[in-house]
């Protein structure tokens, strides 16, 4: 797989997760808890796709570095969120 591939196959894997975490949050009941997680993880997962797309057209490597880095603990930040919302049971597992 050549760089430019690469790059395309990220970018539409990064907005497909955003999508799956939108339709997925949005099938669930509503409480106070799971409104706020539902905002935190879709903040995160939509945030994890716009950085990488950023990262993509940046124009120098300093400036990739920094908005891959943010792209890194916005994803690690969705995850934390997908572990919140199994841990506390408050999803099921195959959803996710």
């Amino acid at each position: 797989m050549s760089k430019l591939e690469f790059i395309e196959v990220f970018k539409k894997r990064t907005k497909k997760l955003s999508i799956d975490i939108i339709l997925l949050l949005n099938t669930q009941k509503k409480s106070p808890a799971i409104n706020v997680i539902t905002y935190q993880l879709i903040k995160s997962a939509t945030s994890t796709a716009a950085n990488y797309r950023a990262s993509c057209i940046a124009r120098s490597k300093k400036e990739f570095y920094a908005k891959m880095s943010i792209t890194a603990e916005e994803a690690d930040e969705t995850v934390f969120w997908l572990e919140i919302l199994l841990d506390s049971k408050l999803i099921e597992e195959e959803s996710i």
